[in-house]
Order: C-alpha cells, then structure tokens, then sequence
C-alpha cells in the first residue's frame, strides 16, 4: 500500500492511498459469502452460491462495492498510523480508481491537529484571589441556616413588604376567564418579584379577604406575553419568626453545642471552600497563562462543532428551566450577536486548550494506569448519584473508555502546568497548590471512597491502559474545562435511567 499525504491548510489534509488488488481478497472473499447468504439460485442452498454465479446474477460490480466498503476503515486507518496522523472527526473519502484485478486508490480528506511544540512554562506566574473569611460570609452563611429554620405566624393586618401572603390569582382577557394563568392557596413572599409584574404593589396594604385588580403580561400558559386583568385575593397573612442567635438555636440546627462552636465551624467550612476555589482559579487561570504563549490554527469544522455543542447544551437547560433564548438573552442583558461571540470565542478557546494539553501530554510522556481512571469513574459517579460500578460498565458498554482516557491525560498535563507556575493570592502571598491539595484530599479522604475506587477499579481493569500517544480522534473537541472533571447531563441521566431498570 502506497500513502502520500498532501497538505491543504495547516489542519487539513488530502491522503492518496493506493492498494495492489490482491490485498482486497480477504474483502472479496467476506463479500462473496456475506452474499451468498443473501440470495436464491436454484439448485443451491443459501451461503453455498459459488462466486461466479454470483457474479452472474448479481454482477461483480457489486461484489467489488460490498468488498470495498469493508475494506476502506482498516485502509483508512493504516495510512494513518503510517504517516503518524492525529486526526479529528470523519474523513471525506472518494474512491478515485477501482480497476478489476490490477489496483484501487481511494482518497481522504481530513482535518487534524496542528503540529507544534507546547513552549517552556517554567516561570508562568498568576494570581488568584485573596481566600479570606470575613465576618459578613460568616453572618450571612448563619442567617442563611436561620431562614431554613424560621417558622410562619398568621397576623391580624395588613400586607407589608416582606410578609408571607397567602393569595388566590385569576386573570381575564377579555373578559375570557384564563385557567391556565389562575391559581388559589398561592404562597407569596411579598416584595420578592419572583412572581408577575406588579403582583407586590397590588398585594401592600390588602387585608385578609380583600382583593385588588391591576394589568399585567402574563409570563406563562398558552396566552405568554399578552396583557391581562389579574385579581388577586389575600387569604391569609403571616409574618416570618426567624429563630433568636443563640446557643438553643445551635443544638437544633447542628451538632455544636453553642454558637460560636457553630460559627467556628462554619468559618472552617468558608475557609476550604475558598481555598478549594484557589485550586480550581488557579488551574483555569495557568491553562489562559500558556494559551496566551501558543499561537496554532484551529480546524474551523472543529470549532463550528464545539460551537454547536455549547448551543445545543444552553438549549436543553433552558428547555429544563421552562426558558426561552430570548429571555435569557433578556436576563443576560446581551444581545443575540454578542452572545454568538461569546460562544465562538469561547469554542475556540477550548479546542485550543485541548489541543495543547494533548500535545503536553505527548511531549512529557504522561500515560494513564487503571488506577486513575478508577478514581476518575468514582469522582464522576458521586457527582451524578450513582454507584462506581454502574457508572464504569455503562462506560464500557458505550465505547466511552478512549474519551475517558483523554480527559485524564488533559487534567494530569494541566496539574503538570500549575506545579511549575508561580501561583500569588491578591495580598502577594505564594500559594504551595501541592500542599493544599494533599492537605484538602486529606480532609475529604474516608474508607467509603477507598472502597469505591476498588469496585470501580475491578470493573474498568483491563478495560483499557493508555501512554501519551492514546487520545481518541476528535477528543480535542472537548473544552479544556473538561480537563477538571466534567460528564455531560445527558449521560448522567442515561446511566441513571440505566440503574432504575437494574433495580
């Protein structure tokens, strides 16, 4: 098989292979039975049809397609591997010469990754904020623990801002009764603006009993978007107790046995969430870091595709959240031509960044053992709420091991990367990332994610071990954020609805 390569852009290819004719026997001979099982000449059972009464009835020309159909992956892939390509999604590939016992060529459009060198980052050095605990985070995190206790007293009086009123809705256009925009025993926090507009001004100063009318856009139902007259009645109105800050309040919302054990606690709590948001800054800011050093093309196919990814991940969620575009343009305040921007900029980024950490990983001869991915199938599955086990045999089933296996790769050359940056907080002093670490896996370490690991481990082993050369084609794709950790809704939800069945 002879292999030349012609390069179109610095991301694309053209691959001209040409085949002796005799390497496509096998093919030939596969096609031929997988034929004869196919068709009915008299005088012969089915998968016994000798090749030339095939050729008779159904016509060489078709055995050579079936042959050649079958041949073209393997092909494909070998004039690959011969040239050391790392190539990113489907090629576009022609049968350009197809001559009966004498030879075939085919061609292969194809997009790859761009070569280059990732340059030295020693010396990179960032800053991240400041990972102090003020005493306002400490009231407003014990506030927040106080309104999970509060509890509703009815009152004699009129609505005031702040109270909780219980209230029926109708709304008419009309004079047409709307059902779908109508509801009774509403409970409303007045003054929240989480319901229609002009619902809070309506409802200060009613008593209960008494009702008020004011015009409206409903903001639901069949009739979204069009003016309405909205009744509101006030059932009842109640006011919020929040509970006194005291030592009683922290033996009923903890285990402490005062409050400034309670407040102890949650500074300590504070303090590593923040110090855990350095970590992850830091990792986000040292990837910007080296990006802004590495100058490469992108695929623009790749891009468009990420592009559509991100798109196509916003419109699910705003479909979950009951949202449209153009409300959370609204809410964003953007414009439709900013946020395009935003995303394009955004998709570039990232195949950029998965570009780098994959020619990293090459570079420093990063590989992956069982191991990691071990603890990579439990990290995911306890954020998804499902068990290790279940998780990594849906991985497996569904060929999702080699993606798996580049996210590692791309997280441990990003570790690699924040190990030799220069890290600062706000206040210039030097964060040890290594230490934190160790110290916050310290805390965070128990016997249950041991056990975890070692379920996930016996189901993934021999599964699949990858060294720096093993990146699936097309993986670059991935947002370098997919580097720390990420798995798609959509796939938490079908191992999900897996699990349901096996119980």
């Amino acid at each position: 098989m002879k292999t030349d390569v012609e390069e179109l852009t610095p991301t694309r290819v053209k691959l001209t292979v040409e085949v002796p004719f005799d390497e496509l026997k096998p093919n030939l001979d596969k096609a031929y039975k997988e034929i004869s099982q196919q068709v009915s000449i008299k005088g012969f059972r089915r998968g016994k049809v000798p090749a030339p009464l095939i050729d008779k009835y159904v016509g060489r020309g078709a055995v050579l397609q079936e042959a050649v159909n079958d041949a073209l992956p393997e092909l494909y892939g070998r004039a690959v591997e011969e040239k050391e390509l790392f190539v990113l999604g489907q090629p576009d590939v022609e049968v350009t010469e197809l001559n009966d016992g004498e030879q075939f060529a085919f061609t292969a459009e194809v997009d790859i990754r761009p070569k280059f060198d990732v340059p030295d980052y020693d010396g990179l050095e960032v800053t991240v904020e400041t990972a102090e605990v003020t005493d306002e985070q400490i009231d407003e995190t014990v506030d927040n623990l106080r309104e999970r206790f509060a509890s509703l007293t009815t009152v004699e009086r009129a609505v005031e801002e702040g109270d909780f009123a219980t209230v029926d809705l109708a709304a008419t256009i009309d004079g047409e009764d709307i059902e779908d925009a109508s509801t009774s025993g509403y409970s409303y926090e007045v003054g929240s603006k989480s319901a229609i507009e002009g619902l809070d001004d309506a409802l200060v100063g009613l008593a209960a009993g008494e009702s008020k009318t004011f015009t409206s856009t409903l903001v639901g139902g069949e009739r979204t978007g069009e003016e309405a007259e909205v009744t509101v009645t006030v059932q009842s109105v109640k006011v919020k107790n929040m509970p006194e800050l005291d030592d009683d309040f922290a033996q009923m919302a903890s285990e402490f046995d005062t409050i400034g054990e309670l407040r102890d606690d949650v500074k300590s709590r504070l303090d590593r969430q923040g110090r855990m948001q350095q970590l992850s800054d830091a990792r986000d800011k040292a990837l910007e870091a080296l990006l802004e050093k590495v100058e490469i093309p992108l695929p623009e196919k790749v891009v468009e595709e990420e592009i559509g990814r991100r798109n196509q991940q916003l419109e699910q969620q705003l479909q979950m959240a009951g949202m449209t575009k153009a409300d959370y343009l609204a809410d964003e305040e953007k414009s439709e031509e900013d946020f395009d921007k935003e995303v394009a900029d955004a998709a570039a980024l990232a195949v950029k960044g998965g570009f780098v950490l994959d020619q990293l990983a090459v570079q420093e001869e990063l590989g992956v053992e069982n191991e990691e991915l071990s603890e990579y199938v439990v990290t995911q599955a306890m954020q998804m709420g499902v068990a290790p086990q279940q998780l990594a045999q849906y991985l497996t089933e569904n060929n999702q091991l080699p993606a798996i296996v580049s996210e590692v790769l791309r997280s441990k050359a990003l570790n690699l990367v924040v190990e030799h940056v220069t890290i600062k907080d706000e206040a210039g002093n030097v964060i040890d990332v290594e230490a934190a670490r160790r110290e916050l896996n310290g805390e965070t370490a128990d016997a249950e994610t041991t056990d975890d690991a070692e379920t996930a481990d016996a189901t993934a082993d021999g599964d699949a071990t990858a060294d720096g050369d093993a990146t699936a084609d097309g993986d670059a794709t991935e947002a370098p954020e997919a580097a720390a950790d990420e798995t798609p809704d959509a796939e938490a939800a079908e191992v999900k609805d897996e699990e349901k069945k096996d119980a």
